[in-house]
């Protein structure tokens, strides 16, 4: 800037920069202008925050009540008391009630039965440990075919299963009621679903903690194949059973045990065959959304865990198991939907407070309820995915 450049303070034209005795005024008028500029800001700022914090409340208060809103309709959304102990069918559901029942009362005699499974260890430890010796060969085929057949018994009750899952899940999943409505209307078909479930994680459970039942089948498998390829034919299961060949009458085939042996091979055989029958109820009933089956599973496992939280509801309980029976059935719905739902059941997108769930768990007697954190730790498929939150990781640590 040279000496002819003139000052402008506002529209005023103050004196050239040339002239020396301009600098102090110049000075002055630049502070004071700053101070009033300063002072206006300030002033506007100060209105603003008054008109951004009301805003802020009444955006806030608004907000909060949705919050609250919304969590009151979830609640009750899921407060429904099913009767477990004493519900009988609707004329809607009694067709397919009888049919389900019939299966059921069969699923009591199985679990029996796999409880009591001894198995025959040492027969198949002396066996092994004395290849030559046909008295000791003979003696653990005979102690091992009867066992086979029972495990035959526990595999084709398990296809009866897939069959009445997928009858339930018409009655239960159909577009014309919403899940609450067909769990609240059709609670005799419900209880099935969690009897079904309930046998289920029983049933695994039994089989996981007894290694005698795959043992004693791989064992049935190897001398089966070893008598084929020696041309020894063993007794097959249509042969008429005698007094010397008592035991070995329900041998299996070869195809049978192939087919048997894929059964047995996941740790939670009865869990597998639910998962893969809900899937294929879904992929083979296009008509109905995704939605209608993975909602209605949710559902159920949100309604069980507010009874077993609502402590009227628990103060209904005539039977002291009915609580524990709640929540197994939680936790047998919790895996089923993770196995059968995209995201799974451990994502923040899924339909279950799988936070509460848990909680519910752990607030139970001590002991109780281990094995059913158990499942939910090892027998879930998306536990230990990257979507599920670390909180809910920390929550089943071991």
């Amino acid at each position: 800037m040279g000496d002819n450049s003139e000052i402008f303070v506002g529209k005023c034209l103050i004196w050239r920069v040339g002239d020396p005795e301009i600098f102090p005024y110049i000075k002055k008028r630049r502070r004071d202008q700053k101070t009033r500029l300063n002072l206006v800001l300030t002033l506007q700022t100060q209105r603003k925050l008054r008109n951004l914090n009301k805003n802020c409340h009444f955006t806030m208060g608004n907000l909060l009540k949705i919050l609250l809103r919304d969590e009151n309709a979830s609640s009750n959304k899921y407060d429904i008391f099913v009767d477990f102990e004493s519900v009988q069918p609707t004329d809607e559901e009694k067709e397919v009630w009888e049919k389900v029942q019939a299966v059921l009362n069969e699923s009591q005699t199985i679990l029996q039965d796999i409880q009591q499974y001894t198995g025959a260890t040492e027969d198949i430890k002396q066996a092994i440990s004395n290849p030559t010796n046909d008295a000791f060969q003979e003696k653990a085929w005979l102690a091992v075919c009867p066992l086979v057949a029972r495990l035959k018994n526990y595999f084709e009750f398990a296809n009866k299963l897939e069959h009445t899952v997928h009858d339930l899940l018409e009655v239960l999943c159909s577009i014309d009621k919403t899940p609450r409505e067909h769990l609240e209307t059709q609670q005799a078909c419900f209880k099935q679903f969690a009897q079904i479930l309930d046998f289920v994680l029983r049933f695994d459970d039994t089989k996981m903690i007894n290694p005698s039942i795959q043992n004693d089948f791989s064992y049935y498998r190897r001398t089966l194949s070893r008598m084929k390829m020696a041309n020894e034919v063993p007794i097959s299961h249509d042969v008429k059973a005698t007094d010397d060949n008592k035991g070995n009458e329900n041998v299996v085939s070869n195809e049978m045990a192939n087919r048997m042996s894929l059964f047995y091979a996941p740790a939670t055989p009865m869990l597998k065959v639910l998962g893969e029958a809900t899937t294929k109820f879904v992929s083979t009933h296009k008509e109905l959304p995704v939605e209608n089956t993975t909602d209605c599973l949710s559902t159920m496992a949100n309604i069980c865990r507010v009874m077993i939280n609502t402590p009227e509801y628990v103060a209904r309980f005539q039977n002291s198991e009915t609580k524990l029976f709640c929540l197994r059935v939680m936790v047998g719905v919790i895996i089923l939907y993770d196995h059968v739902h995209p995201v799974g059941a451990f994502a923040k997108s899924s339909n279950i407070d799988i936070k509460s769930c848990i909680r519910v768990l752990k607030e139970q007697e001590p002991g109780r309820v281990e094995g059913l954190l158990n499942a939910l730790r090892y027998t879930t498929k998306t536990l230990n995915e990257e979507t599920t939150p670390k909180a809910i990781k920390a929550m089943l640590a071991g």
